[in-house]
């Protein structure tokens, strides 16, 4: 019974956190002038990656960095199939917000340079330090289109105040996303804040419970790590990215989901290499990192015709995963023993 009650009790506070995540991150890229994407690319994507962060660490230091690595490929799977796929059934995802594009296939090369590496087995000091130096460059890329967007946004004509459909922002963000209110830029903050706090914590109380519940079931740890464990730190991504399609901010949702991939590539398995030797299975080469790359690859025509990711398409995005995890629990509940 205590499993179920931290199951439950995780996934109340990651919808929570999520939401004040999503209100507070979108009300401070409109008061600063800054693309909602590059919110969700870096402050989003990065607190909701901290579940990841913490297992993958934890598990590295632990002497069991095959979970990390299995925790990292499977939560990448989750975040494009059921992440985008659950949220793109109730509320279709617009995949047409500037720039989009470029991180998209920024997502991808640094997908195709994390399956290069694997096969360089196992993954240390300089495998680590060439993903690092790759986040690096993208935190630096990212900063420095958010401070040309600010400066363009200081530079144009004040709207009218007498006007309400100019003196809204332009996109979605101001228009569906209730900013904080005026004169209290710190209550903004507060909910980013409480926010980043929440989704991990949420996180932590929902995995713990789910595993419990897994290995109660029958299965064994190597399928929980792979599938659960996956599924679970994936739960701030989808509680976030539930909460912007149910507030309309597919800015806010689709950059989450490719931010969030590449802070697992770059950054969470570049500490983690330059924390510990990370071996690569077989069944890893084989089988999980192409399912990796086939399900980044899946959302390029959306982005590159600038498409939306409606009800059918995500019906197949999560009948893929399903059939994904049920085949990882069908063959690998005897251990993954490799990883």
């Amino acid at each position: 019974m205590t499993a179920y009650l931290l199951l439950a009790l995780g996934l109340v506070v990651l919808l929570f956190a999520g939401d004040l995540l999503v209100r507070g991150a979108v009300a401070i890229a409109v008061r600063l002038g800054i693309p909602p994407l590059i919110i969700g690319l870096t402050i989003v994507a990065f607190g909701t990656s901290a579940p990841e962060l913490v297992i993958s660490l934890d598990a590295a230091l632990s002497n069991a960095p095959g979970i990390a690595l299995g925790n990292v490929v499977g939560s990448n799977i989750a975040n494009i199939l059921l992440v985008l796929g659950l949220p793109s059934i109730v509320y279709a995802t617009h995949c047409d917000q500037p720039g989009l594009l470029r991180n998209t296939v920024f997502m991808l090369f640094a997908t195709a340079v994390f399956i290069a590496l694997a096969f360089t087995t196992p993954l240390h000091l300089w495998q680590g330090a060439i993903l690092i130096t790759l986040l690096i460059a993208f935190l630096w890329e990212s900063g420095v289109r958010a401070r040309r967007a600010a400066n363009g946004a200081r530079a144009a004509p004040s709207p009218t105040a007498t006007d309400p459909q100019t003196a809204a922002p332009a996109g979605d963000a101001a228009a569906e996303v209730p900013a904080a209110p005026s004169g209290k830029p710190l209550y903004s903050t507060a909910m980013v804040i409480v926010g980043l706090i929440g989704l991990p914590l949420g996180a932590h109380f929902a995995v713990t419970g789910a595993r419990e519940i897994a290995l109660a079931w029958g299965m064994s740890d190597a399928a929980v790590g792979l599938t659960v464990v996956a599924v679970g730190t994936s739960l701030p991504e989808l509680a976030a990215t539930t909460m912007a399609a149910l507030r309309r901010e597919s800015a806010i949702a689709v950059g989450n989901v490719i931010g969030s991939n590449i802070f697992n590539l770059l950054s969470i398995m570049g500490l983690t290499a330059l924390a510990a030797r990370v071996p690569v299975s077989p069944a890893i080469l084989q089988v999980d990192l192409w399912v990796m790359l086939a399900s980044s690859l899946a959302i390029l025509p959306f982005v590159y015709w600038r498409l939306r990711i409606g009800r059918l398409a995500g019906v197949a995005f999560l009948a893929v995963y399903v059939a994904y995890v049920v085949m990882v629990v069908a063959h690998r509940s005897g251990g993954l023993a490799a990883s």
